[in-house]
């Protein structure tokens, strides 16, 4: 019975209210509900389709003969015209019986659910008007014979011996059935050679399943698979050796792309860019460093550097500077004109060091070779850079050239900044270099006496030739020069004078003081400090104040190499500058490739991939479903205490309205307060009066 005084709403209102609030609650269950019955009746059946089994109604992973009986069968159905079924179905059941009698075709649709040929049914679908127009068979043979190619193919016995050094290694996994892989081949052979001293190559054919599957991605059914067909192409990274590091090439399978991604986000090479003739002027030969010799590639087809040229490039990059330009035959008279002049001087001085392997691997050298200064100057001598200075034997942390038992060896160092000065003067060593080695290749009788030691001193490899960046190595010029006007050759240029200088350092390794100082025990902190901070080794520092001579400067060399290795000299122990560490620009843009291993494309690609590799996990759907009860039983568990606690509440209200109300006294607001001590003073109060002493 309701209350007087309280209205209930209409029973039609609070239907659809109830309705509102219900679906509101329930609306999280209600959409995986759907999206579970979405996936099982739509995504599901496109991530798995028919198989070509399913086609001829026998079971999968059947055997040759029973797929034979099972055609024979269906066939001669529609021979005798009991059923007369599409043109479609005739076109279906005739490509799964080539597809599941070829035994490579076979395997490959088995194991790794490879089918390639995919595209000849769908063809002949669209295009035939009826089965007497389609031309069999559907399926064509691959006509390669790997023999024929000279594969080097890897099996699961030998694979683990690709890894023996530290190159990186790039595989193609193939099938001797497939028509594409029989297609690639020729490609193959030439991304083989043009990888030659670069990467390891190596092809792993599908029958060898231990290794393939080790290669082959996974669904999350644990099914292997290649996501790109085949044939696939798969890298491992210098210092990887397990398929957790491999990188997979998904883009064009073309010689130019292949390459490319392996040399660039592989093997870490740089990229040597293409110029055009009105910009290789102003943005490669004026912006490259002045000390650099310019070495410029002339190409007719527009393809990116080889892996070979940048391998140079990077091994080079020290000593010069790569680029390539576009071959124009309306343009040969510009190249001719203009470089000509500065091929045969850069041949005479660059073919030990760069030009000849270049050359070798090319069989000519169709490239250009350009230096800003004049022609007579045109040098490439060894800089010295904190990079190679250990293998030049110019460090005082290394050993000599000669090797780790030579006590006594020699650096001479020309040091300068970039200038036509510091050029003249590499000139001039470089021929005292090369009159010093023709010097030591004659007999001993037949040797210039005055350049004698210095001759046997660099035919031992314990004298080398170098130069420094004063400018760049400002504190180590300055250590090495110590005098008052080292000003003109380190450090920036103050002045427009810029002198050149030639010193040798003497580096003294004492076997014997070293193991004393390793043996030695002392408790003296400063001590062992000061002994570990020093150099292994001591140095000695000879500086040339003559003239530029030849003769004379070969005079001085040797008389000083002479006296350093006949003389006692004390060991005089330091701590030599470090050289700063020249990072080339290429560098860090490899670096931030290879690091991130993915550019924004990529990430997609991954993204999407992955992906579409959950999505066919047959696991979502009842997933889904599962989640979706669960979570509408909880739901349904907390609205039945809510409504419980809510519809006790409302009893105990109407239980609380119904009792009557106790009705307590009222005050009379009349009524009479009693005094305080903080009222008035009395009508007839009096103050007693007190006497002055406590005492009457």
């Amino acid at each position: 019975m309701a209350s007087p005084g309280r209205q209930n709403p209409p029973s039609n209102q609070v239907s659809v209210s109830s309705i509102k609030s219900t679906l509101k609650a329930y609306a999280l269950p209600l959409f995986l509900l759907a999206a579970s019955v979405f996936y099982q009746l739509v995504v599901l059946p496109r991530n798995f389709p028919p198989s070509y089994y399913d086609v001829l109604g026998v079971p999968k992973y059947s055997s040759i003969e029973e797929v034979t009986r099972a055609y024979e069968k269906i066939t001669s159905k529609w021979n005798s015209s009991v059923e007369v079924p599409p043109d479609v179905d005739l076109i279906k059941v005739q490509y799964a019986f080539e597809l599941l009698t070829n035994q490579l075709l076979k395997r490959d649709y088995d194991i790794y659910n490879i089918d390639e040929h995919f595209q000849v049914l769908e063809k002949v679908k669209e295009s035939a008007k009826h089965i007497a127009e389609v031309n069999l068979p559907l399926i064509e043979a691959a006509s390669f014979d790997p023999e024929d190619q000279d594969f080097g193919f890897i099996s699961s016995q030998n694979f683990l011996s690709m890894f023996e050094d530290d190159k990186a290694l790039l595989l193609q996994i193939i099938s001797l059935g497939s028509n594409h892989c029989a297609q690639f081949s020729i490609t193959w052979k030439r991304i083989v050679t043009l990888l030659n001293g670069v990467a390891n190559t190596g092809v792993v054919e599908l029958g060898d399943v231990q290794l393939a599957v080790h290669l082959a991605e996974k669904k999350s059914s644990g099914q292997p698979f290649f996501r790109n067909g085949l044939p696939a192409l798969l890298a491992f990274p210098p210092g990887c050796r397990s398929s957790s590091c491999l990188y997979r090439y998904e883009d064009e399978l073309s010689v130019d792309a292949i390459t490319d991604w392996l040399a660039t986000g592989i093997v870490n090479l740089p990229r040597i860019t293409y110029y055009s003739k009105e910009s290789l002027v102003h943005n490669f030969l004026v912006k490259s460093k002045p000390h650099l010799v310019k070495v410029i590639f002339i190409s007719k087809t527009g393809e990116r550097a080889t892996p070979f040229i940048r391998q140079a490039a990077k091994n080079y990059s020290s000593y010069a500077t790569f680029a390539f330009a576009l071959w124009k035959e309306e343009e040969s008279l510009f190249w001719w004109n203009m470089y000509v002049t500065f091929y045969f001087f850069v041949l005479y001085s660059l073919s030990e060091e760069v030009l000849s392997p270049v050359c070798k691997f090319l069989n000519a050298c169709p490239l250009i070779v350009f230096s800003p200064f004049v022609p007579s100057y045109i040098l490439l001598q060894t800089g010295l850079q904190s990079s190679f200075s250990l293998e030049l034997g110019c460090d005082v942390q290394g050993y000599s050239r000669a090797g780790t038992d030579t006590k006594i060896w020699y650096c001479a160092l020309v040091a300068g900044r970039p200038s036509q000065e510091l050029n003249k003067m590499r000139e001039t060593m470089r021929r005292v270099q090369e009159k010093l080695t023709n010097n030591g290749e004659l007999d001993t009788d037949d040797q210039e006496p005055m350049s004698a030691s210095a001759a046997l001193a660099l035919k031992q490899k314990r004298l080398t030739f170098a130069w420094l960046d004063g400018e760049a190595q400002q504190r180590y010029c300055s250590f090495n020069i110590h005098s008052e006007d080292s000003y003109e050759t380190c450090g920036p240029r103050r002045s427009m004078t810029d002198v050149a200088r030639l010193f040798i350092v003497r580096y003294e390794r004492n076997a014997d003081n070293e193991n004393l100082d390793t043996k030695k025990q002392t408790n003296n902190i400063l001590h062992a400090w000061y002994h570990t901070e020093a150099d292994p080794v001591s140095t000695l520092v000879a500086k040339y104040n003559g003239s530029t001579e030849i003769s004379e400067i070969i005079r001085w060399i040797s008389q000083t190499i002479k006296d350093g290795d006949t003389r006692e000299i004390p060991p005089f122990k330091t701590t030599a500058p470090e050289l700063v560490p020249e990072d080339p620009v290429w560098s860090h843009n490899s670096k931030k490739f290879i690091s991130s291993g993915k550019n924004m494309k990529q990430w997609t690609s991954s993204l999407k991939s992955l992906l579409s590799d959950y999505l066919g996990d047959p696991r979502i759907g009842p997933s889904l479903l599962l989640v979706a009860l669960m979570s509408s039983g909880l739901i349904w568990l907390n609205r039945s205490r809510s409504t419980q606690s809510s519809n006790q509440n409302e009893s105990n209200q109407l239980k609380d309205e119904d009792k009557p109300r106790r009705s307590r006294p009222r005050k009379d607001p009349n009524q009479l307060i009693p005094p305080s001590i903080t009222d008035l003073d009395p009508i007839d109060a009096q103050q007693m009066p007190f006497s002055d002493s406590d005492t009457e």
